[in-house]
Formats: C-alpha cells, structure tokens, sequence
C-alpha cells in the first residue's frame, strides 16, 4: 500500500466576512466565557490530581483560560507505565494501520477542529489570528501528513540482495518509552514531537509546557478522536523538571523528544548521563534550544524587502519564535534609509498591538510575567550603557504582558542584546562600514554560541555565495533573501547545531531515523553443507 501523497496545507486569511473568520470570531468567544478544566489523560482514563494551576491569557490577566490538573511523581510513573503496557501491541501494527490515524487527525484539524484550535492558540499563547493559522493549523497538518509519508520512505529503504540471499531491514521503534516535553510558542512543535516518534511504532509520555495546555489538550482530543489506541501517547501537565526526573530515573527510557531552552537541554543531558548506568539501552536524546538569529545585509541589498523581512522576522508573535530575528548587520550606506523604514513599520506595529481575540490585531502580549520582566530589564540596561533606542522601548503589565516593537542600535556587535537570547520583540542593528563586510562574516560567525536560522541579503551572487560559505557552521536554516523564520514543513526541515540543540531535522525523514531501532534480516535460501572452502584444495 502507498499513503497519500503528502501537500503543504493552505493557509486560510481569515477576511473580514469570510467564513473562516465568523467560525474563529466564535470560538474565540466561546472558550472566552468559560474556564476549561484540563485533566491529563492517562492510558484510558482522564486523571485529576487534585493539584491544579490556572493558564491566563497574556494579554489579558483577568481572564483564565483553563484550570488544569498537574502530575505528582505517581501520575508521571502511571503515564510510563500505561505507555509501556500499550507498547507491545502499537510496536506490531502496520505502517499504514497507524498512518490512517494520523492522516484523519490531520484532516479532523483541517476541517472541525481548525476554530478550534486556532481559538485555543490565540487565547491561551496571545496568537494573532495569522499566526495561529500558520501554526497550530497548518503546520500541525502539514507535520501529521508529511511525517506519514517519510515513514513509508523508511520502510521502503531496503538493502541490496545478493542471488541466493534475501536482506531486508526491520524498522522497529526504540525499546522503551519516549518522554516528549514541548514549548508554549508552536503548538504544531507540541503536537510533533509526541507524534513524531508514535508514528513509527513507539509509545510517549507528552507533557507540554503549562502555558500551552489547552491547545495540548485540543491536539489530544483530535488524537483520540482519530482513534488514537490508549496509552500511545499519555498527556500529563505541570512541572517539567519533575518528569524528566521520573523518567530518567526508570531503566526503560528510550529516548526524549525536546524543544526548550537551552539550560534544560544541558540539564536533560546532565541527568540522562548521570543515570546512564541503569538503562538497557543508551537513551536517543534528540533536542532543539533556541537561537540567537541574524540578519547580515551587504551593500548590494535592496532595501524595501529587507525592511519588511527585518520587521516580520524580529515581530511577528512578539519575537517569541526560535528563529526570530534579533540582531542585524547593516551597511553604513544602506541604514539611513532602512532607518526610516523600520522605524515608521515599527510604530505601525505597535498600533496594532493588544488583545488577539479581536481578530484584526496584529501582535498580541509576550506569554508571562517573567518573559516581560527579562525584557524590560534588557531594554533599560541598554539604555543605561547608551545604546539609542531608535523605536520603541514601551512595556506595560497594567492588562497583559505587552512590550513594544524595539530596535535598538549599537556600536559594539558583542553588547549583550546582540549576544543573549531574549526571546521578543526587540531587535539590535550594528551598522558596519561598507568595505568590512569580510570582517562582519566572521562578527556573524562567531557572536552568538547558537547556530539555528540566519538570513543573507545580496544583490551581488559572489557576495551571497561568499556569505553561505563563510556561514556554513553558524545556522541549521540560512534564507537567501528572505526573513530567517517561517520553515515550512517538508520544504524546509528545520533544526540547528552548536547551542542550538542537535540539528535532527523537525518535518524531514531524518528526525524520524531517530525514533527507529532497525533490524537486518538475512535469509540465505541454500547454505553451504560443508565447512571446507575451495582453496584448502
């Protein structure tokens, strides 16, 4: 059998008067008038520990989207084990069997489930409705659809045989239980990494982050919906540290599927290797930690794209993207005009900032309150060093968690906003003179310790070339002409290395790889019957 040939979901724009838009407006009011109960889903029970917390909107403090139900030590270790009793039997079934799952979840989020996870995305991540659209719809789609596919390729992948002898190879899931544990900023990122590793036979514990827990529980329920069996994927919230600390202390972890920072990745790491004695097999460890993206511009660039490409990539949903454009390289030729530009676009931005579920907004607020702490305090000792402020700069916490649009500029391109991780809207140029663009290649090279997007900018093949040469090592995703977010899955895989994390490729075969464990049969149809070989005369 041959699964459907895998496309890229289209993007709905939600006009004014379309029918999208008045089935969005809707759902956002409705899960608005009420506080959802979240409880984790556990084999084939709904557990509630009894242990609650609340998901607020960011943008508005006073509404509470969900109450939702965390794990204790027992609801982590009863998730283990609901997954390891489901794996015997999900680890026999065919690819195709579990394909057809996965293909009709992805269909159930195209059509009925599309406002509603949307909704739950704007709502419970302050989302503009173009940003949830492009991700928790289609990207999650696009995932489901395209994984399916790259697992087909796998199977199909088959060794040479002789005459006389049949090799193949068995792709069987790992031997043992994935724990995935998952970011607030995509919820198509949530949902693919539990998926990811279930579509190839193997049985998760998913515990995604607690700002991202109704739009979790949205993906679950279309999972369930999609005739999910119980006990694949076992949904348990709360505290993150407690349950890599539940699951990497029980020999039967086969490997953590993560997205995060990268502090907890290095703590994963630190924890799985402390314990690395205890496990029957050595723990896949596969993780993605955040970015420190640039753009470098060469004097060649033509003007009116890059300043669009600077203020979507650095603004769009807040900057809380790990690919978000944060620190830039311009032209001392180039900026007077890109001044103006993105200074005027940037002002523009900011007044369309506030609450997402008015669906013509274009920002929403940053996710909580120690994100819009670390940012205020970055922009003020920016300020404080005599960085000028040329846009921007505002923070209010009086309603939600809103920081304004900032571009910063600066003389030294190793000052800490062109070096540290922020994770929002704010976005450091260093203007460098126009014969030092050789130097400013290795300034790009060497500032930041990440390497996962960056963007180049030339007119001027030579330079363009010269730049993807210099820059092989400092990005998993470089774009040519084009603002270094907005992957999309099966185009562009995505991942990077160095403090990036470990460069597995999301929306590729090569994450896949991952979560197999294969076996080489060989069947030899008439073996020798004596143990002499020719030479021995």
């Amino acid at each position: 059998m041959t699964v459907p040939t895998p496309y890229n979901e289209p993007v709905l724009d939600h006009a004014p008067g379309s029918r999208e838009r008045a089935e969005l407006d809707a759902e956002v009011a409705r899960l608005a008038a009420e506080t959802t109960e979240l409880p984790m889903r556990i084999g084939e029970a709904d557990v509630r520990s009894g242990e609650t917390f609340t998901q607020p909107a960011p943008h508005r403090h006073d509404l509470a989207v969900a109450e939702v139900h965390a794990a204790r030590r027992e609801d982590v270790q009863a998730a283990i084990e609901a997954a390891e009793q489901a794996r015997h039997d999900w680890s026999r079934w065919s690819v195709e069997e579990r394909a057809a799952i996965f293909l009709r979840a992805a269909d159930l989020l195209a059509g009925p489930y599309r406002a509603r996870i949307n909704g739950a995305t704007i709502l419970g991540q302050s989302k503009s409705v173009q940003q949830a659209e492009i991700d928790a719809a289609c990207e999650l789609i696009d995932f489901l659809r395209f994984n399916v596919a790259f697992a087909q390729e796998l199977t199909e992948d088959q060794p040479y045989s002789p005459r006389g002898v049949w090799n193949r190879m068995e792709h069987r899931p790992l031997d043992g239980f994935v724990l995935a544990v998952t970011p607030f900023n995509f919820t198509a990122i949530a949902g693919n990494l539990p998926t990811a590793p279930a579509m190839v036979g193997n049985t998760v514990v998913w515990k995604p982050s607690e700002k991202q827990a109704l739009a979790a529980q949205v993906t679950m329920e279309v999972l369930r919906e999609a005739g999910l069996p119980d006990g694949v994927i076992n949904l348990i919230h709360g505290d993150g540290a407690r349950a890599v600390d539940v699951a990497s202390a029980d020999p039967r972890l086969a490997g953590i599927h993560f997205t995060g920072s990268e502090k907890v990745l290095r703590s994963i790491m630190r924890t799985v290797g402390e314990h690395i004695d205890t496990y029957r097999n050595f723990p896949r460890i596969v993780g993605e930690s955040g970015g420190k993206d640039f753009v470098v511009a060469h004097p060649s660039t033509e003007l009116d794209g890059l300043a669009v490409a600077l203020g979507r990539g650095a603004f769009e949903y807040q900057g809380q993207k790990c690919s978000a454009a944060s620190r830039a390289y311009i032209p001392r030729s180039l900026w007077p005009a890109l001044r103006d530009r993105i200074a005027d676009m940037a002002k523009d931005m900011t007044a369309s900032m506030g609450d997402v579920g008015d669906l013509s907004t274009f920002m929403g607020a940053v996710i909580d309150a120690g994100a819009f702490q670390r940012h205020r305090e970055a922009i003020e000792q920016a300020r404080s060093e005599g960085r000028e402020v040329l846009v921007g700069g505002g923070t209010d916490d009086s309603t939600g968690w809103f920081v304004e649009p900032t571009v910063l500029v600066t003389e030294d391109p190793r000052s800490d906003t062109m070096v540290r991780e922020l994770f929002g809207p704010i976005l450091t140029v260093f203007v460098y003179d126009d014969a030092e663009w050789d130097a400013t290649l290795d300034l790009v090279d060497t500032t930041s310790p990440y390497a996962l997007t960056g963007a180049v900018w030339s007119q001027d093949r030579a330079a363009a070339h010269q730049a993807l040469d210099r820059l092989r090592d400092a990005a998993g995703n470089i774009y040519l002409n084009d603002k270094p977010t907005g992957s999309i899955v099966g185009q562009q895989p995505f991942g990077g290395a160095r403090a990036s994390g470990t460069n597995d490729k999301a929306g590729s075969k090569l994450n896949l790889v991952r979560w197999i464990s294969s076996r080489a049969i060989k069947e030899t149809f008439d073996p020798p019957h004596d143990w002499r070989y020719p030479h021995m005369g």
